[in-house]
């Protein structure tokens, strides 16, 4: 096992002069996405979609602040997934949709199903059919590694939506939109993460940090790369791809002491619907996966689908058994590397 801090090689899509549109636009991973097209690129117009009209008002006096020369190109549109005629609206002439809303935080989702399935799920459909409409492009769907094998609702709700948008490239035709889905492990330092809570719980003197089990490993990817990742992709895709970043994985253990090292570790159980370990590419999606220097992808089985393109840049198949589960990684992250990605000195 080696530790890492993983670059991905792959040219990022230039979205200079382009529209774009991210829904789910004041989380985390859309405001680091805007963040950085509004410093590297110059898109002629950026929407960022969302319901919460308290965050866009934040997020605007933020961006305000941060790119002054901006303001021009922003766009900031109340909207839900749920609601097609709205999505419509806020996709005229739009080229690049980036989809990253949904209801994420595992016991909310297994305690409101409806609500899950209504985002997600019908969220994804609205996505495609108001993608395709509109003339859109491209369009990269958000995933997570807990779509594989999953075990809970949200799971579940975010493997049908990859579906949806995988099989969305069947109805978009030879010159219509084309879809791709990108599936990644946890990202540090997102709201809701855990490493927020663990700096939480130091600031306010814990005697201890809370451990599901000691055993528990998961995939990490820091909000750049995530960026970075959806970028590339977006550049490389041909449309039905499913991309799967090569990234480290670490237990919950270390990164509790990597945290805190003096600070003793209370076991509380996994939580209804956890997994011990996180799988992103399962045995039975090997035999369609190709591998990259920087990244595994998952084919489509579509019609005129074809994979010169990904071979042009040096894919070559993995093995029938392989496996790419968060246990069972050959790159791993330490104390040092951790500190290091989440901007903090080492304990």
């Amino acid at each position: 096992m080696t530790a890492v801090h993983h670059k991905f090689v792959l040219p990022a899509l230039d979205m200079s002069g382009k529209p774009v549109l991210v829904s789910g636009g004041t989380g985390s991973f859309a405001r680091a996405f805007v963040d950085t097209l509004l410093t590297k690129n110059a898109p002629r117009r950026l929407v960022v979609f969302s319901r919460d009209e308290q965050k866009q008002d934040t997020m605007a006096r933020e961006i305000a602040a941060a790119h002054p020369n901006a303001a021009d190109r922003m766009r900031y549109f109340i909207g839900d997934v749920r609601d097609l005629s709205r999505l419509e609206l806020a996709m005229r002439d739009i080229d690049y949709v980036v989809h990253a809303a949904a209801i994420k935080i595992i016991p909310i989702a297994e305690y409101n199903p409806f609500e899950t399935i209504l985002t997600n799920v019908h969220g994804a459909e609205n996505v495609v059919k108001a993608s395709l409409r509109n003339g859109v492009k491209k369009v990269v769907a958000l995933s997570t590694d807990k779509a594989a094998n999953p075990i809970n609702l949200y799971g579940a709700s975010k493997l049908a939506s990859d579906k949806i948008m995988v099989a969305a490239n069947n109805l978009a035709g030879r010159d219509g939109a084309k879809f791709a889905v990108v599936r990644y492990g946890n990202v540090i330092g997102s709201r809701g993460s855990v490493v927020p809570l663990f700096d939480g719980l130091i600031a306010k003197g814990a005697k201890a940090l809370p451990i599901t089990d000691p055993r528990m490993t998961r995939f990490w990817i820091t909000l750049e790369q995530g960026v970075n990742f959806v970028l590339s992709s977006l550049g490389l895709m041909n449309g039905g791809e499913l991309f799967v970043p090569k990234i480290p994985s670490m237990k919950m253990t270390e990164l509790a002491r990597a945290m805190a090292p003096g600070l003793p570790h209370d076991i509380v159980g996994i939580r209804p619907g956890e997994k011990l370990h996180e799988v992103m590419i399962t045995e039975d999606d090997a035999r369609l996966t190709i591998e990259l220097d920087d990244r595994y992808v998952i084919c489509p089985v579509l019609p005129r689908w074809s994979s010169e393109h990904l071979k042009a840049a040096g894919a070559k198949p993995v093995g029938e058994e392989f496996r790419y589960s968060s246990e069972i990684n050959t790159e791993w992250l330490d104390a040092a590397l951790l500190n290091g990605l989440i901007g903090r000195k080492a304990a």
